[in-house]
């Protein structure tokens, strides 16, 4: 009888310490896996200091969310820079050498046949003002592929004609951002594919 209750008492012990590890491990399990998510929430959000005293929270989003934003904006500034231009050389130098840390070798390509065609020359030669006005991007953002169409305005002295401009290219992402290049993207095997005259208008010399 007294070995049947060391032994009932024994099976009691050992079954109270296998419950109360697991009953801990568990736990452990469930505030860790807490305790793990409130880091990861706490990872997405960033504070700023405005003037350096009242923290004004941020959220942080992953790359891939916003990363079509990234490729129209990329798109464009580099449209922006390369096409929109004033009779000043140093004006004109400074906007193809922003331009140029946007785009692959397809860039300085189109730029040296411009330069051949004295392109730059006549806009210094006529005062010429162009800008260039984005009307749309097609992004295939799986293929990397992309289509601009724009509308381009050239005011010279004596006419103002405006030119439809149709461009396609492809994108690479690269590995780090840089000052130069904030979007981390590079142009690939850019080629215009049209620009054509829409009209052109005589200004009134009076």
């Amino acid at each position: 009888m007294l070995i049947k209750n060391i032994e009932s008492k024994i099976r009691l012990a050992t079954f109270l310490c296998a419950s109360s590890f697991l009953l801990c491990l568990l736990v452990c399990s469930v505030v860790s896996f807490f305790a793990y998510r409130q880091f990861e929430l706490s990872t997405k959000r960033i504070y700023l200091l405005d003037n350096g005293s009242v923290p004004l929270a941020a959220k942080r989003t992953a790359l891939e969310v916003n990363r079509g934003a990234e490729y129209r904006a990329h798109i464009a500034r580099f449209h922006n820079l390369f096409f929109s231009l004033i009779p000043d050389e140093k004006y004109i130098e400074g906007q193809m050498r922003q331009a140029m840390y946007l785009i692959d070798e397809s860039g300085a390509r189109e730029y040296n046949n411009l330069k051949e065609r004295s392109f730059f020359s006549s806009v210094l030669s006529s005062s010429a003002v162009l800008t260039i006005q984005t009307d749309s991007i097609f992004l295939d953002e799986k293929a990397k592929y992309f289509r601009y169409y724009g509308t381009q305005r050239i005011d010279r002295r004596s006419t103002v004609a405006t030119r439809s401009l149709v461009t396609e290219g492809h994108l690479s992402d690269l590995s780090a951002r840089s000052e130069n290049n904030p979007h981390a993207v590079l142009i690939t095997s850019w080629k215009t594919l049209e620009n054509r005259d829409l009209s052109t208008i005589s200004k009134n010399p009076f």
